[in-house]
């Protein structure tokens, strides 16, 4: 068990990252990808996968293995919203008493290939080929599912919102899921070793992630900035019709004009239920489960179920589209 120790002040700085962190979502994924379990979430999308993927995920799965503990290098701290480029670039700047650290904690559990005793070293062109590694498998696994995968983190933290409306902070930590449990000031987490992580003053960033399966996961070095990865609820069809695009075309657009389907989109922005909307545009359940679907279908609003009801977010390109139209 991983037990989390708040302090006033770490109560006050609580916070939930902004979207996806692609290094996480890499490296949750690469573990993800090597375990049987969660086919019901994944089972689709190992299928699809592991035929596309070249030599960039075996490079990767030493490093990255179903069990165990992995380097804290791979997930470093960095701006939210970073890009993959940027993410990268950080990574490859990792100060060499990092890399040993973290490699020499590693290796201690299980044996590592032997190009990692140059990365132990900080040789520079280890270093670029880890970071070609992260690219192409970015490129081949996540980049055809990634406005999908944002999507639905934009949703969870949407959930995490009113959950920190209904109850403050401690309706936050208390709404975080069944392998999370609040008992103040410990929030106490399913983790496969123990492990203490006391805050002292610092704050905590929640980051929800798309492939953390199926604990949450921290880093290893209670000393790095804190943070807490967390699964996220999946809707059932995201691997459907993947695309290296995957946003709405002129197309898929054109059913969209109307006033109602345009307000449906507009509250959808902040998140609302079937209910809500129903009662919000004077129309039917049924009519609002239509307009939701023909926007759900054109990529520009996910669908997430919680506690028995259906909230509807408006996707990053939903919110592009109202902005074009000054809505």
């Amino acid at each position: 068990m991983l037990r989390v120790y708040f302090t006033a002040e770490d109560l006050a700085r609580v916070r939930v990252a902004s979207g996806p962190d692609v290094l996480w979502e890499i490296s949750n994924s690469v573990q993800t990808l090597q375990r049987r379990d969660g086919a019901r979430a994944f089972g689709e999308w190992r299928r699809w996968a592991r035929p596309r993927l070249s030599e960039s995920c075996r490079l990767l799965s030493p490093l990255l293995p179903p069990h165990g503990c992995s380097p804290d290098f791979l997930t470093p701290t960095h701006g939210a919203g970073e890009t993959l480029h940027a993410a990268v670039d950080t990574l490859v700047r990792t100060p060499l008493p990092r890399l040993r650290t973290d490699l020499s904690r590693v290796a201690a559990s299980r044996r590592l290939p032997g190009w990692t005793e140059s990365l132990a070293r900080g040789d520079a062109a280890a270093l670029r080929k880890l970071g070609r590694a992260l690219h192409t498998y970015h490129l081949e696994a996540l980049a055809p599912f990634w406005p999908r995968i944002h999507a639905q983190i934009d949703a969870d933290r949407i959930i995490r919102l009113h959950s920190l409306l209904d109850g403050g902070t401690d309706g936050l930590l208390a709404g975080l899921g069944p392998q999370l449990r609040w008992q103040p000031p410990v929030l106490e987490v399913d983790y496969p070793v123990d492990q203490e992580l006391l805050l002292d003053g610092r704050g905590l960033t929640l980051q929800p992630s798309f492939f953390c399966w199926p604990t949450p996961v921290t880093l290893a070095d209670g000393e790095l900035p804190p943070v807490l990865v967390y699964p996220i609820d999946h809707a059932s069809d995201w691997t459907h019709d993947p695309a290296p695009a995957d946003r709405p075309d002129g197309g898929a657009l054109g059913p969209l004009i109307g006033h109602t389907r345009a307000a449906v989109l507009r509250a959808a922005g902040t998140g609302s239920s079937t209910v809500e909307l129903a009662r919000l545009l004077a129309v039917t359940h049924p009519a609002i489960s239509q307009h939701v679907k023909v926007l759900r279908a054109a990529g520009l609003v996910t669908t997430v179920r919680r506690a028995g009801r259906s909230l509807h977010v408006a996707t990053a390109e939903g919110r592009a589209l109202l902005r074009s139209c000054g809505a």
